[in-house]
């Protein structure tokens, strides 16, 4: 049997291989998906342990309970394990090199290839760990990464995580404002940058912001530079010496001595921190997230192999994986392909605009890719598949893309038209009636608790513009505004049992205010109950409200129609919208300000900015594009509004609060009298406008 790499043995689905396991070992046979998902939703324990025993999760010591006490918030799972992510990974390093496939390979816009052994990234992270221990380096020390998506990066993470300390990444693309606005609050002791990154075919020197993230940042004590950019030894020199105190990326990687060869990462207690992810509430500083070495990887061990499909070296015959997922560092979907190192299977990295110059859209760009690098799975936001539909691209003139058997989406609503289109794409090209029927694996998750709730399932039928299931272990159930749980109604999505994966803690959170206000402020202690309904029980932990709307249709399918809560939702990239106030209102132009984001079933996501300038000032287009920049500076190109209004005022509450979720609400269809209290207002004058902006919106868009 052949195992070239990219082109996997005759595929059996993961989740009928783990139910195989399930019979064979636990003697559990299920006649259906929903069986199956209540019990692993009832029986927490078991179904935990048997993710354990299936993926053959290694620890020194034995765990005394597989959860200690099931609560939300405060679970504690597998008490007395210990864990280490890069162990993992680099547990994988002998088998999958014999069998002949790499661990990393990744281009960017240039064409720069990199394919990294197995062997040549447990060197590289063997190194730069023992170079950042001889740093003074030790577990619990936070380092901060500010790298695009490359393998350096991989690298510099797995290197971090296995000497214990806790990793953080923001990509290149975002503001020094909106990096140092994560990185303050997390006090680094070592800074890992780049020189700068290329995106649209232009470089983007960067050098300016880790001068200022350095002066910024007085905990950190060691910086180490990647030369990105740089592409002749002399520009390596330059851009080095201009960075020092420094040390080279490429001279941290480059030992190789007895030292390196006898490197095993450290082994920690199961909840040992991670890494520190942010997601943006709408008030306040962006949330430093902080998750455990073993949680992480026991849920994404079960959401990408048995829900995502993804091959892997514990099940027969699937070897050759090439798993491919686009993202920027700056999003919790580069962790999501980072995982793909967990069980042995080959990361295909893009970094660069998966549409190609801004003056010559190209939105065959990433196909191409996938096609001449031999991509098996491929990956990205819902966006990127309606940017494709939308520019009538023909997937028969990108090379040969037979190997693809399933395409990822997530980020936001995928819409029934942009599934049809794939689908129909991929029956055209198709080699064999098999690969016809390409396989959609739509995930809704969030970077909160660095999962997914809702997902695929090879074993069951497709509906177009539809999740086909609620994830095992994930006690997932639409709510209504009486806390019942619904099915066909849109409602508030919760979970209702804790999962391993969910934070640890906020950094700086005294008393895990933030964290309780963040999840659990709207069913608090008292209102957990067994999933499918029941009785609440007052003795019970809270339920963790997510900030989705979610409709469970009866066959089991979901659909995510968005925030129900005011948080900027651009692409799968969250942003408070505190951030987007302090660029924009620091102009001395702008008095007020209140942005809004719309999504969609089946459309675009729509943002508008409502700005209230000074007495006498226009929005004109120079304005406009003054705003813009603000933004762009600040914050990240991805976050510009679709359009700017100037307005008179800014709906308030009578504690002077944005009105921004009541005026998504009316944006969004609802009527005013059912969104917003007028008693409640400072100013209710002011909601005319909005009223007739909504209908407007409402003609224009034929919501």
């Amino acid at each position: 049997m052949s195992t070239t790499p990219g082109t996997p043995a005759p595929h059996i689905p993961q989740i009928r291989l783990y139910q195989q396991w399930l019979a064979e070992h636990r003697g559990l046979h299920f006649d259906d998906y929903d069986a199956l998902w209540r019990w692993s939703t009832t029986d927490l324990e078991a179904f935990w342990q048997s993710i354990w025993d299936y993926f053959k999760m290694q620890s020194p010591t034995p765990h005394t309970a597989v959860l200690e006490r099931n609560v939300m918030p405060g679970a504690k799972w597998f008490p007395g394990a210990q864990f280490n992510y890069a162990q993992q990974v680099l547990r994988h390093v002998m088998p999958a090199h014999a069998a002949g496939f790499s661990a990393i390979v990744s281009r960017n816009e240039k064409g720069r290839h990199v394919e990294l052994s197995w062997p040549q990234l447990r060197r590289q992270v063997a190194s730069l760990a023992l170079h950042l221990q001889a740093q003074g380096v030790k577990p619990g020390d936070r380092v901060a990464a500010y790298l695009p998506n490359i393998p350096e990066t991989m690298v510099a993470f797995l290197a971090v995580v296995s000497i214990g300390a806790v990793w953080s990444v923001c990509a290149p693309d975002m503001g020094t404002n909106a990096v140092l606005d994560r990185f303050r609050q997390i006090e680094p002791v070592a800074l890992i940058a780049c020189d700068g990154v290329t995106y649209g075919m232009k470089d983007f020197d960067r050098l300016g912001v880790v001068a200022e993230l350095r002066a910024a940042l007085p905990t950190v004590r060691h910086v180490i530079l990647h030369t990105n950019l740089a592409d002749d030894p002399a520009a390596v020199d330059r851009a080095l010496e201009a960075a020092q105190p420094c040390t080279a990326f490429s001279t941290a990687t480059s030992r190789y001595d007895a030292a390196t060869a006898a490197f095993e990462p450290l082994w920690l207690p199961f909840d040992h921190p991670l890494w520190i992810v942010y997601s943006s509430g709408t008030t306040g500083l962006p949330k430093p997230i902080v998750h455990g070495h073993g949680g992480t990887v026991i849920v994404a061990m079960a959401l990408k192999i048995i829900h995502n499909d993804v091959g892997c070296s514990y099940a027969p015959n699937s070897w050759g994986e090439r798993y491919h997922w686009y993202s920027s560092t700056g999003w919790v979907m580069w962790n999501a392909q980072t995982s793909g190192l967990l069980n042995g299977t080959t990361c295909v990295l893009y970094d660069g605009n998966p549409g190609g110059p801004k003056d010559q859209p190209d939105w065959t760009t990433l196909w191409r890719f996938a096609s001449e690098l031999g991509v098996t799975f491929f990956g990205a936001g819902a966006a990127f598949f309606a940017n494709c539909l939308k520019a009538g691209v023909d997937l028969s003139t990108c090379g040969d893309l037979s190997k693809v058997r399933a395409l990822g989406t997530t980020g936001s609503p995928l819409s029934e038209d942009a599934q049809n289109w794939g689908t129909a794409q991929f029956a055209a090209i198709a080699a064999n009636d098999a690969q016809s029927d390409i396989w959609w694996c739509n995930i809704s998750g969030g970077t909160d608790f660095a999962g997914a709730f809702i997902g695929g399932n090879r074993e069951l039928p497709q509906t177009p513009g539809r999740m086909q299931c609620r994830l095992m272990g994930c006690a997932v159930e639409s709510w209504n505004e009486q806390g019942q749980p619904v099915i066909d109604e849109v409602g508030e999505l919760v979970c209702a049992q804790p999962i391993p994966s969910m934070p640890l803690y906020f950094v700086g959170d005294k008393d895990n205010q933030r964290l309780l206000g963040s999840y659990f402020d709207m069913y608090p202690p008292g209102h957990g109950r067994k999933p499918g309904g029941g009785d609440l029980d007052k003795d019970a932990g809270a339920v963790w409200r997510h900030g989705d709307w979610l409709r469970i249709h009866p066959d089991g399918s979901c659909v995510i129609y968005g925030r129900s809560d005011a948080t900027i939702n651009r692409h799968g990239l969250r942003m408070g919208t505190s951030e987007l106030y302090s660029a924009v209102e620091a102009l001395p132009e702008v008095l007020d300000s209140m942005v809004v984001d719309l999504e969609y079933l089946g459309r675009e996501s729509y943002m508008p900015l409502f700005v209230v300038l000074r007495p006498g000032l226009t929005l004109d287009d120079a304005m406009t594009a003054k705003i813009n920049g603000a933004i762009r500076t600040a914050l990240s190109p991805r976050f510009l509004p679709n359009e700017v209004l100037q307005v008179a005022e800014i709906p308030r509450t009578l504690s002077g609060k944005k009105q921004e979720l009541p005026i998504k609400k009316l944006l969004l269809g609802q009527p005013l009298e059912k969104v917003i209290n007028k008693e409640a207002m400072a100013n209710p004058g002011c909601l005319d406008w909005y009223v007739e902006f909504a209908r407007w919106r409402a003609d224009a868009t034929r919501i």
